[in-house]
């Protein structure tokens, strides 16, 4: 072949593989933290399938633009990767949304008046659950079933105090479970009884069971239902991946929701630790679901007594809290399912519940050897001092979600005295000891905001506006690290950092569009941020409506 002819076919096939692709998306004008070191900030980002292509100045990213390609102003407004929340009850959330709304009730008329009211919308013989009431808005008094009998006597009820550890059930529900003056407590729970040993409709920790496992289980369509009401609220926050801690059974419904393109939220799931022979893994579609993920209980609850500390509650110098699963039980648990590639993490809320974790967490690492296991810790809320380095030195994550702080606040100091809060929430005493901290809300206990966890992490002002400067202000964080828990963090949490927690050239076009600059507003200003967009693999999943 003629040399001349070769060196311009070299060139034409040069020039083929050399041809920029186009992009299906450019954002431009935008405010863009990007979470990644090597480009923390941005103005432009090509998007190419699901898929970053280009992300830096304007000029670089245009470079990308074909006729083709769909152009969106960001008005200069401020991006962040998408949301992780590390911590979400899905269909729990799904369903809290379709039921009565307790949170945000103030008095016990207000309680009473909504339970009344929501009855009358609903069939007989139709459960009443979620709820997610909170009695310190009025003063304390727990609900009975007294409350609201004369109201529900066509429909069990079996709601939530917003911690997820208490329940209140009517009579019908107790009827229903067989519970009655005659039945004992069991291990690890409580039946609340009045002063004449009737129950009262209160059940704690593992008696809730009791009720809970008469209700019937939720059927396909209503799973679906609520995953759907679930998803969209999500989206509306920014929230473009959860980690799914619930119970219910909710992987294979979101499967074929994947299957039928009804997904728009991506799913990390989790199955009961104590089950774990009987989980199969499945991750071939890990950019949308995946499971893998086990997750157990060492303890309760602080606002219901059953955190477990390591000396008596302030208020109840009779109880330490409960430890509510056999020690043995839990360190053969984790033991085994570590040996068999799952990954772990553990609900713990009392000084005594972490350090116990802690401690079966080192002997795992000991006898199964070193590797990347990426253990967690859901909540890690009352630590004792000693315990912090151990976190960084075991490299055990901290699941944390910020908001609780604000809420509890408002009480927690009477229950376990001033010197304990002083290592309640410990974000940055974390952070300062090289341990990872991600940020999650908890949904449906605290609202799935991620803007107002990161309002919560970075003023810790408690909701009712007692403490301006913070409670517990040395525990404050930057707004730059609450986004790395919500995002970078939170990503490396299920093993997802190449794909997804940063904006940066290949990773998936997870992200979202924000009112303000959350790096230099005065933090107090945070909680009022809006969401304007969120795009999930590049496609525009919510935007909100002027």
């Amino acid at each position: 072949m003629n040399k001349f002819l070769l060196f311009l076919i070299t060139i034409v096939l040069t020039s083929c593989t050399t041809e920029k692709p186009s992009a299906d998306l450019l954002v431009t004008n935008a405010n863009i933290w990007t979470g990644d070191i090597d480009n923390p900030k941005a103005e432009a980002i090509a998007v190419k399938g699901d898929s970053i292509l280009a992300i830096g100045s304007l000029k670089e990213v245009m470079k990308f633009k074909s006729e083709s390609t769909k152009i969106v102003d960001a008005l200069g407004n401020f991006i962040t990767p998408g949301f992780i929340d590390t911590h979400v009850h899905l269909l729990m959330g799904g369903n809290s949304l379709l039921s009565v709304q307790l949170r945000d009730a103030k008095t016990k008329k207000e309680f009473i008046d909504r339970i009344a009211s929501f009855t009358k919308k609903i069939k007989p013989d139709q459960w009443i659950v979620e709820g997610n009431w909170d009695h310190t808005l009025w003063g304390g008094e727990l609900p009975t079933k007294k409350w609201i009998d004369k109201f529900t006597h066509e429909n069990p009820v079996a709601i939530y105090r917003m911690d997820g550890h208490m329940i209140l059930a009517n009579s019908a529900a107790l009827k229903i479970a067989g519970i009655d003056r005659n039945t004992p407590n069991v291990g690890n729970g409580e039946i609340v009884k009045d002063p004449n040993g009737e129950p009262t409709g209160i059940l704690k920790s593992e008696a809730m069971y009791l009720v809970l496992n008469k209700i019937p289980s939720l059927s396909k369509e209503e799973k679906e239902n609520a995953i759907n009401q679930a998803q969209e609220y999500l989206l509306s926050q920014g929230v473009t991946t959860i980690h799914d801690v619930d119970s219910l059974g909710g992987f294979e419904v979101m499967d074929d929701m994947y299957t039928n393109n009804q997904l728009k939220i991506r799913v990390y799931t989790a199955d009961p630790l104590k089950k774990w022979k009987s989980v199969a893994k499945n991750t071939s579609k890990s950019k949308w679901l995946k499971n893998g993920l086990l997750k157990g209980f060492v303890d309760g609850s602080l606002g219901s007594h059953t955190a477990a500390f390591i000396e008596p509650y302030s208020d109840a110098k009779d109880s330490k809290g409960l430890l509510i699963v056999n020690q043995d039980s839990l360190n053969n648990w984790i033991m085994e399912a570590d040996e068999k590639g799952f990954q772990i993490t553990v609900h713990a809320i009392g000084d005594r519940a972490n350090n116990s974790l802690l401690n079966s967490y080192e002997k795992i690492i000991h006898k199964n050897g070193e590797k990347d296991r990426r253990l967690r810790i859901e909540h890690a809320q009352h630590l004792s001092p000693t315990d912090i380095n151990r976190f960084s030195k075991l490299n055990v994550i901290a699941s944390m979600q910020p908001y609780h702080s604000i809420d509890d606040g408002r009480w927690a100091e009477v229950l376990i005295g001033l010197e304990r809060i002083k290592t309640t929430y410990a974000f940055k005493s974390l952070l300062d000891a090289n341990a990872t901290v991600v940020f999650s809300s908890d949904w449906p206990v605290a609202p799935a905001s991620p803007i107002l966890g990161i309002y919560a992490a970075t003023t810790r002002q408690t909701l009712d506006g007692k403490y301006p400067e913070g409670w517990v202000p040395k525990e404050k964080i930057t707004a730059s690290q609450a986004l790395k828990a919500y995002t970078k963090d939170a990503a490396y949490s299920s093993f997802d950092e190449n794909i997804k927690g940063t904006l940066a050239k290949g990773k998936l076009a997870d992200f979202v569009v924000l009112s303000e600059d959350l790096t230099t507003l005065d933090p107090k200003k945070i909680k009022d941020v809006m969401v304007l967009q969120t795009f999930v693999g590049g496609k525009k999943v919510y935007e909100k409506i002027p």
